[in-house]
């Protein structure tokens, strides 16, 4: 009876706590003179990505890089094709044509570089495929470098409206910065109670590490993504909701895998690899189906239903695979 109670009060915390983040974000964005996109990019993004990087470190410190690959592979899949998905569902997305040109792209340059340096074993000899310390500097270095160029983004919006508006009330700011911090907080702490709940009802399974990763656990660490894209969704604010999905696959692959793997190589099996793949794909299917449409770049609702197809097809796969 336990376990259901913190599955419902986890729940709450998480559909509360991102209602709090969205409409404190926005008013932040609005108020640094940034616009929304660049605030789900990194605030968003990296807040909502706490408890994959949680979930990694300690996976890595105790040596189970299976949870630690599977998380990180299985979120960002999970982002793309059911947290996309069903946001498009409930209002179709329309994206910025700098974000069809740039941060997709740059999302779907992270999953290729993964699974470079992955099969090369990162130019170090090493037996089979890995992603080595040296792999872990390689994506740390290109995350620097994607920190680098949101700065740069965010300091030309705040030239380009500086004459425009006023000076932001630091009251109002201080408030903001008050809701985001609540919002992540309420997003973490319901974030694990549920992956607690579900791994301890899902206890009497024997599976891979692998697999728990790629699918319980990937979808309650993606539990504040989802809570936070269909929130935004519902608000009709796209940027926020695809920035945040967007930001944090980039944030999961370049920072989160190259901290784990730092911390402890990473050996990728060749299911791994197959998933590493099926991250690439994901992410240029996105990239893909905003130049369907004769509406501009959007993402529509049909567009919803195939990435939650895709998205069904690729779990009976796994179950198959086991």
């Amino acid at each position: 009876m336990l376990i259901y109670v913190l599955l419902a009060a986890g729940f709450v915390l998480l559909v509360k706590g991102a209602d709090f983040l969205v409409h404190g974000a926005s008013s932040i964005a609005r108020r640094l003179r940034v616009s929304d996109l660049v605030i789900g990019l990194t605030v968003v993004a990296f807040g909502t990505s706490a408890p994959e990087f949680v979930v990694n470190i300690v996976a890595s410190v105790e040596g189970t890089t299976g949870i630690a690959i599977g998380n990180v592979l299985g979120s960002n899949i999970f982002n793309i094709l059911v947290i996309l998905g069903i946001s498009s569902l409930l209002y179709p997305l329309t994206v910025t044509a700098g974000t069809v040109r740039r941060e997709i792209p740059l999302s779907l340059l992270a999953a290729v570089l993964l699974g470079v340096l992955v099969s090369t074993g990162c130019l170090t000899g090493s037996s089979g495929a890995a992603l080595t310390r040296a792999g872990g500097v390689v994506l740390v270095a290109a995350f620097g470098g994607f920190l680098y160029y949101i700065a740069a983004t965010a300091k030309k919006q705040r030239i380009r409206h500086a004459a425009a508006e006023s000076a932001p009330s630091q009251a109002g700011l201080a408030k903001a910065v008050l809701l985001v911090g609540v919002g992540l907080v309420m997003l973490n702490v319901g974030a694990k109670l549920v992956v607690d709940g579900a791994v301890e009802l899902a206890a009497e399974l024997w599976v891979s590490q692998t697999l728990v990763g790629l699918t319980l656990v990937a979808m309650g660490t993606s539990l504040p993504e989802l809570a936070t894209s269909v929130t935004a969704a519902l608000r009709k604010n796209a940027d926020i909701a695809v920035g945040n999905i967007v930001g944090s696959n980039v944030f999961n692959i370049l920072w989160i895998l190259g901290v784990s793997a730092l911390i402890r190589p990473l050996p990728f099996t060749d299911e791994s690899i197959l998933d590493v793949g099926m991250v690439i794909c994901a992410t240029a299917l996105l990239l893909a189906t905003m130049f369907t449409g004769k509406k501009g770049h959007v993402l529509e609702r049909w567009e919803g239903g195939l990435f939650l197809a895709a998205y069904g097809a690729y779990v009976a796969f796994l179950m198959y695979r086991g």
